[in-house]
């Protein structure tokens, strides 16, 4: 290892300095840094999926299912809970820190040399990041790529792969200020992952944001499966899967869906399909945990769609658990926020409000303005360290109770790193973007 990079704090200093030179949105950047790198992005046949949510529990699905008929398949996806290594997993095992630490000693050099000549050509952390799985991937010869957009789409790092599918699984509003104030204009942004002739899987869009898919997969030649067609017009029962929640059936059918129409012998079959969908693993999507005699639910209901999700859920839990919830909370953003607090008002016994360790997160006292005035139950502020303070240890309540922990999926990242007792390994820093 050159003297530049001696151990594994010199690189998360490295990838930090370039995290915190902020966002830089575009492809060209990143067509340019694959080049030098000889185009790793185009070596192994993928499977490229966008959406306002859902994305990471499909991607993770698809995964499965690869992995279930035998292939060897790299997962890309962001942002990670814990560690960084979870962003970038070949058949499911983490980036090692020694992994990183070499592909960092690689790409470095290069970094510099890209973008000599023009400083603005330096890969952002984002874009490095990206990079180093497509390198990993190629190095190990992985035979299936699943890789998970970062924002949007048509401008989205991972955009410069050359997909065998492309899936959008939702369309909502987030993210507004790079993506756009409408619906139409946000479905415009995902559908920029689109290929001429590459066929292209949709979710449930709202009618606006289906309609602004096709226009473009038609224009592109690129035929759409919709899972409204071929489960709600067909009348399929929609396909169960371990992770809890009715929308994780409608993710699980976009992942069918995927399987099936994957290009020449590399198809699925139907039984390895509902082989995978019972063992596949995502952590914070409706999870459930029994800590310290309560019952605590970890989920990451992060935006207004999401809050709408967290809505259903809600009702479904009250309808065969007479426990109203205590909820701990946080999020990133005031558009966040308001749907949140709104929702869960609705339903929380008490309301302990949390700052996640991010820049972008909201304070207390700007949650707190999000609580509805007719709010009867309690709002007090709290600490994760405070409220999870070791290993399998919960001060929320008391034994007996219901505790949701619900928002941003910084907020889960530190609570499960408290519950798993791996507080000196946590990457929060590295989170973001």
């Amino acid at each position: 290892m050159p003297a530049r990079f001696p151990d594994y704090a010199a690189v998360q200093d490295y990838l930090f300095s370039l995290k915190a030179k902020g966002l830089k949105y575009g492809i060209d950047r990143m067509r340019l840094w694959t080049g030098v790198l000889g185009h790793p992005e185009l070596a192994i046949p993928c499977i490229h999926i966008a959406g306002t949510n859902g994305k990471g529990s499909v991607s993770a699905m698809v995964e499965a299912m690869l992995r279930e008929s035998g292939a060897r398949v790299g997962l890309y996806t962001s942002p990670h809970l814990r560690l960084l290594g979870e962003r970038i997993q070949v058949d499911r095992q983490l980036l090692s820190q020694e992994e990183i630490m070499r592909h960092t000693a690689t790409l470095a050099p290069l970094a510099e040399e890209v973008s000599r000549d023009c400083p603005d050509d330096h890969p952002s952390f984002f874009e490095f990041m990206t990079a180093m799985a497509f390198l990993h991937f190629r190095e190990r010869r992985c035979d299936w790529n699943v890789i998970e957009v970062g924002m949007g789409g048509r401008l989205d790092a991972t955009n410069v792969v050359q997909p065998k599918v492309t899936a959008i699984t939702s369309i909502s509003l987030d993210h507004c200020e790079f993506l756009g104030n409408t619906i139409t204009e946000i479905a415009r942004e995902k559908a920029g992952i689109i290929k001429p002739g590459v066929p292209v899987v949709i979710g449930h869009l709202p009618e606006e944001a289906e309609t602004e898919v096709r226009r473009i997969a038609a224009e592109r030649g690129s035929p759409v499966t919709s899972v409204r067609e071929a489960f709600d017009t067909c009348g399929f029962p929609y396909p169960t899967t371990n992770l809890a929640g009715d929308y994780q059936r409608v993710n699980a059918a976009t992942a069918t869906l995927i399987a099936r129409i994957l290009p020449g012998g590399s198809r699925v079959d139907d039984q390895v399909v509902e082989r995978a969908l019972q063992k596949v693993v995502w952590a914070g999507r409706w999870e459930r945990r029994e800590v310290d005699g309560r019952t605590v639910i970890l989920d990451s209901s992060h935006n207004p769609e999401g809050a709408e999700v967290l809505e259903r859920n809600l009702q479904a839990l009250a309808a065969v658990d007479k426990r109203r919830p205590i909820v701990v909370t946080g999020v990133l953003g005031a558009a966040r926020a308001k749907p949140l607090l709104e929702t869960l008002a609705r339903h929380a016994r008490e309301l302990i409000l949390v700052t996640p360790k991010q820049p972008r997160a909201c304070s207390v006292d700007e949650l707190s303005r999000f609580v509805p005035a007719a709010y009867s139950g309690s709002v007090t502020s709290g600490k994760v360290d405070v409220l999870f303070p070791s290993h399998a240890r919960c001060a929320v309540g008391k034994p007996g109770d219901l505790v949701l922990v619900t928002g941003s999926i910084y907020l889960l990242g530190e609570v499960i790193t408290q519950l798993e007792g791996e507080a000196r390994a946590y990457e929060g820093r590295l989170q973001d973007f």
